[in-house]
């Protein structure tokens, strides 16, 4: 049965510009249909969605004057977003053009490389931030001297291993380190029940800022579970992909073009670790200043779950309409 929408066939898939293919993964989405000049256009595009995440990030963070630690992380993200265009554009460890500098075991992957290893850079910008905060001049230093060891490990072992499930894992380990211990952190600070009362409080104070702050954990706790479904989603779609890519491929042929791109699964990747990387420095942002106890001087923009993104602001910078509409400031419309 043909399919009832309009569109147009796919092109042959072929040899392009930057062929041979010398990365060691190739996905589902097949090399250069669209264009001699790009192996594989939706994974290249779909990584704008990183870049433009990471820029009102790093603006945000330098209009509200955040934690420095936040704005490096945001461009980390930046570093992932155009490592990762580059790559899926050449599939080219080298950048070279038509095996003119052959690929060998002593030449540096370094397209690969960015791609992938720029995700553990992030991870460990915020393993640091997370780890280091109101710790001692010497615990910073260790703990900085821990991250950079450990990044440069996984940068030298996986260049020479060569094996995906490796810098998988390695990601996982620090990613789900982080998560615990933001989670301990923003439940043992900010919930009620769990942390020490100020004596210096009157009870209304005291009232205020118990409401205060369980108003904040709640929104954290949505920030974090929207953060751990996206890239919990998209890592089902990419497993997805890889496992049913002869079907996918053929049904993207049948289907036609521009519905087909709809089934490129590693896009589709991009675009929710993009929002849930997004969705993690946001919730760092925010909780940095609860860990000063400066809850008072921020205030989260989240006016829809589903049709915005959240920022923080500093009470001086937030817009009009946010300050009139949110009494508490931290309140998920």
């Amino acid at each position: 049965m043909p399919f009832p929408l309009p569109s147009f066939p796919y092109p042959p898939a072929g040899d392009g510009f930057w062929s041979p293919v010398t990365a060691t993964l190739n996905w589902c989405e097949e090399d250069y249909y669209a264009t001699v000049y790009s192996a594989e256009i939706i994974n290249t595009l779909t990584n704008v969605y990183f870049v433009y995440l990471a820029v009102k990030g790093i603006r945000n963070c330098r209009q509200n004057d955040h934690d420095p630690a936040c704005q490096v992380a945001f461009f980390n993200m930046l570093f992932i977003g155009t490592g990762s265009m580059f790559f899926h554009t050449t599939l080219n460890c080298n950048m070279t053009r038509k095996g003119v500098y052959p690929k060998t075991k002593f030449v540096p992957d370094w397209m690969q490389l960015l791609d992938e290893l720029s995700m553990i850079y992030l991870t460990s910008t915020t393993f640091f931030a997370m780890f280091s905060f109101g710790q001692s001049r010497v615990v910073k230093i260790l703990v900085l001297l821990f991250t950079s060891s450990f990044s440069m490990f996984v940068t030298l072992y996986y260049h020479y291993l060569k094996d995906p499930v490796f810098h998988q894992n390695s990601f996982a380990i620090l990613a789900v380190t982080v998560i615990f211990k933001g989670v301990y952190e923003m439940e043992y600070l900010l919930r009620p029940s769990k942390r020490l009362k100020n004596p210096s409080y009157s009870e209304k104070e005291q009232k205020r800022v118990d409401e205060r702050d369980l108003s904040i954990l709640h929104t954290m706790w949505a920030l974090t579970i929207c953060g751990v479904a996206s890239v919990g989603l998209g890592f089902l779609i990419w497993n997805l992909d890889n496992i049913y890519c002869s079907n996918l491929r053929r049904w993207r042929r049948d289907i036609g073009l521009p519905w087909g791109i709809v089934f490129e699964g590693h896009g589709w990747w991009h675009l929710f670790t993009a929002l849930a990387a997004y969705y993690n420095l946001v919730w760092l942002s925010w909780l940095r200043y609860c860990l000063k106890d400066k809850q008072d001087d921020v205030a989260l923009q989240w006016p829809s779950l589903f049709t915005s993104l959240p920022l923080v602001y500093r009470k001086e910078n937030l817009p009009a309409r946010a300050a009139e509409n949110s009494a508490s400031d931290v309140k998920l419309e």
